[in-house]
């Protein structure tokens, strides 16, 4: 014991005199350097062992490469690249060019026009139109989404890919290693096995992340295609909306049915996270059909992730925060900016813009919230509404910007999905998919509460301390 005593201390020094120079030779930014060094401080040897798993924000050099090598794998046929329904810079408003030109920098993916999009919210409802196409699928269904249950939900989406691998139709599904665990144990995995279902996890977690740097970065998107006709995405995961959050309350989502040439881009950010996580590289013609315009919609599909620092979802965010002139309303289930992000919201208020930000009152990440609730007096005093939602845990990801444009995806507003997670985001050009898609936002300002400014610096210390210590995490989450 004497021993231990002894050695302890100089074990603890010499953790943080080379933790020190292992973080100040990484090129984070310097509040997240700062956070680190804090907790490796005061708790050298746990600080350490969590840097070593989640210390790193990106894929690892051998798992950055092998993302580059399939980078465009999903391209479309050059008979298709010419197609009629892409959109130029003149069909659209002057003040939508730079949120255009910045998101097909990030994606590559240019504006297609001619899409019909259906915005679903009901869990049962999204869940009953997948099926249905599932089971209208003659060639192909391919899927991959964060988490993915065999739970009363997922078993319906399960059994319907049984039915449509046992004639004949290719199935392929990606699920997140650790948002979709559970679905790897059960049985339903198993029988869509044995059906002819290809299950593949994404980005699987070992205890020796021989090709993962660090074990949390995720794969957040929530993608379906149906025979390169359909597609979905949006917030909605393939589970019970209860998902057994009893203190958040059901998850209250937002996703879209997409037809039309948009379908196309979808596909393509399938092929890819395909041939990433599985090393199969798909092709034919039948995964790029021939699309006819079904409606007037613009979109624009943007997939973001730390393949690259470019890749970013806070790029996209910014991009259309600075594009408002009127009116932002935007939805997030987590709420913690950083300080590029806190400017935006901020001198988009400070330029006469109506700027409302709309999170759960109760979240099911208690230290994520509560990191968030530390920014709440600052984008008040900036001349933001904020709004806290009581129906439910608002999990739905949207952004409208003036009447001209909307986003719905898979991010949220926090570190992880700017620098960490793969998500996957759409543009929407225009005013009437603009408006149906702020009227779903209204539904859920109905039930919701404003916050004052006055009220909110009257809450008691109990309250604003824990707030305090938890926004010092924040760039560690």
């Amino acid at each position: 014991m004497t021993t231990i005593l002894f050695w302890l201390p100089l074990v603890e020094w010499a953790i943080r005199v080379v933790m020190v120079v292992v973080i100040l030779r990484r090129r984070m930014q310097p509040i997240t350097s700062l956070a680190w060094l804090s907790v490796i401080f005061f708790l050298p040897i746990v600080g350490m062992l969590v840097y070593l798993m989640i210390g790193v924000s990106y894929l690892g050099r051998r798992r950055a490469r092998d993302r580059r090598a399939v980078a465009g794998v999903g391209r479309l046929p050059e008979a298709m690249a010419e197609a009629e329904s892409y959109a130029t810079m003149a069909e659209l408003m002057p003040e939508q060019r730079n949120m255009i030109v910045q998101a097909e920098q990030i994606s590559g993916n240019p504006i297609l026009r001619g899409n019909k999009v259906e915005l679903i919210d009901a869990n049962d409802t999204l869940i009953d139109a997948l099926v249905a196409d599932i089971d209208a699928a003659k060639h192909h269904v391919h899927i991959v989404f964060y988490i993915f249950w065999a739970d009363t939900v997922g078993v319906r989406v399960c059994d319907a890919l049984k039915r449509a691998a046992k004639r004949g139709v290719a199935c392929r599904v990606l699920a997140d290693a650790a948002g979709s665990r559970p679905l790897f144990r059960s049985a339903a995995a198993s029988e869509m096995i044995d059906a002819g279902v290809e299950l593949h996890p994404a980005l699987p977690v070992t205890p020796w992340r021989r090709k993962l740097s660090r074990i949390d970065l995720r794969n957040h998107r929530k993608i379906a295609v149906v025979d390169g006709e359909v597609a979905y995405s949006g917030s909605h995961n393939i589970v019970e909306e209860e998902y057994g959050h009893k203190r958040a309350g059901a998850w209250v989502d937002l996703s879209g049915r997409f037809t039309g040439p948009i379908v196309t881009q979808f596909q393509m950010v399938f092929l890819e996270d395909w041939a990433f996580d599985v090393g199969q590289r798909l092709e034919g013609d039948d995964l790029f059909p021939p699309i006819a315009s079904v409606g007037e919609v613009a979109a624009q599909v943007v997939p973001t992730g730390p393949s690259h620092e470019a890749e970013t979802f806070r790029r996209v965010l910014i991009a259309a925060l600075n594009a408002a002139r009127h009116r932002i309303v935007l939805t997030t289930p987590y709420l913690v900016p950083d300080e590029p992000t806190m400017l935006a919201l901020s001198m988009a208020a400070s330029r006469g813009a109506e700027v409302s930000v709309i999170v759960p009152a109760k979240s099911d990440h208690p230290i994520v919230s509560a990191a968030g609730r530390w920014y709440f007096e600052q984008l008040l005093e900036a001349g933001i509404d904020l709004y806290q939602y009581h129906g439910g845990m608002l999990h739905a990801k949207t952004i409208t910007v003036d009447e001209t444009f909307a986003l719905l995806g898979s991010a949220n507003l926090d570190i992880r999905s700017f620098n960490l997670n793969f998500e996957i985001n759409v543009l929407l050009y225009g005013p009437d998919i603009t408006s149906e898609l702020r009227c779903a936002q209204q539904r859920y300002l109905s039930r919701s509460t404003p916050v004052t400014l006055e009220g909110w610096r009257r809450r008691p210390w109990t309250k604003q301390y824990p707030e305090a210590a938890a926004a010092l995490l924040s760039p560690l989450l």
